[in-house]
């Protein structure tokens, strides 16, 4: 029986209109353009309205979509949906995301996977579409990391973004184009060196949880750079080898968006050069979730991805988690 390709047939994006600078943020904290720039890579990024939710960026994102590709949300089988940042903890964010856009054929959950969300929900579907079962997976990467996030810390408040992606996938026409080959993998013991502590079961949101700022992201930022640039280097190279692959091959090259540095550190060690590598991080900053299919979306807009090119993407976030996805671009 001929095993059926999973394939990206359609995407879309979504920023909020408010954008915060770094000549903002030398106004709320004790920091410069030239030190954030320098440090990170990063110059702007977007941050949501008042009310304005995961769920509300991701519909927006489809909405895009749909002028782009003309995709009937009826036709849509799941909904997966990469968040750290849900509207609440249920119903699911992928519940409210199928109400906004009509999808009443579809069903769908929330992943948790960080920074790494976006790569594990695409392996999701990828496995449903290759079981047969699904013909339409809408994926969507959604963060609204401003809710999270103390402005009041110079460390974490220069480095995060809201935005939302999605992306379709359904079987491949043909054999050449779609999902290759993906790598995900996890380490809990990093769990102390990314995080936030409040809000969940163990700390549920009080007056003392509130007052000692558990409701922010931690990020313990040497120990996370370390890893992230190994990690993130080390599963590429593994999912190249995996298919007889150097770096060589590569058309492009999407990695997580959370600093120029780490970036920098992995393309030198995948040995690729700068016409194999999509950055964007100036625009968004580290927008979680969103950031690859930000790339993706971007990367197609300005023609740097074009069909038949070896698309990887490889993404490291807490958990620790990691992953590598590679594919045969078909748009």
């Amino acid at each position: 029986m001929k095993k059926i390709r999973a394939t990206i047939t359609a995407i879309g994006k979504y920023t909020p209109e408010r954008i915060l600078n770094n000549f903002d943020l030398e106004k709320m904290v004790d920091t410069s353009d030239e030190w954030i720039r320098s440090r990170t890579g990063i110059f702007e990024r977007h941050i949501a309205a008042k009310g304005e939710a995961s769920s509300d960026m991701a519909s927006s994102a489809f909405r895009d979509m749909q002028k782009r590709f003309n995709v009937d949300p009826k036709e849509i089988d799941a909904i997966v949906v990469a968040t750290i940042t849900p509207d609440m903890f249920f119903p699911s964010t992928a519940a409210l995301i199928q109400h906004n856009i009509g999808a009443v054929n579809a069903w769908g959950f929330d992943i948790s996977a960080a920074c790494s969300g976006f790569i594990y929900a695409m392996v999701i579907a990828t496995q449903f579409v290759e079981s047969g079962r699904y013909k339409k997976v809408l994926v969507a990467g959604s963060d609204t990391m401003s809710t999270i996030t103390d402005y009041s810390n110079r460390d974490t408040c220069i480095l995060f973004g809201d935005a939302a992606s999605v992306v379709l996938v359904e079987p491949s026409e043909d054999d050449e184009h779609g999902v290759i080959d993906y790598l995900t993998k996890m380490d809990g013991s990093g769990k102390d060196f990314l995080y936030m502590a409040g809000g969940g079961s163990r700390n549920p949101a009080s007056h003392d949880t509130i007052d000692k700022g558990m409701h922010y992201i931690y990020q313990e930022g040497r120990s996370v750079f370390k890893f992230a640039v190994s990690k993130m280097a080390e599963i590429s190279l593994e999912v190249l080898e995996r298919n007889s692959l150097t770096s060589a091959d590569v058309g492009l090259f999407i990695p997580h968006q959370a600093n120029k540095r780490i970036i920098d550190s992995c393309v030198n060690r995948l040995k690729l050069d700068e016409k194999q590598v999509m950055i964007n991080i100036e625009k968004y900053a580290n927008t979680t979730a969103a950031t690859i299919p930000l790339g993706i979306v971007d990367s197609y807009d300005q023609g740097r991805l074009k069909k038949g090119d070896l698309l990887l993407i490889s993404a490291f976030g807490g958990g620790f988690t990691w992953g590598s996805m590679l594919m045969r671009w078909s748009l």
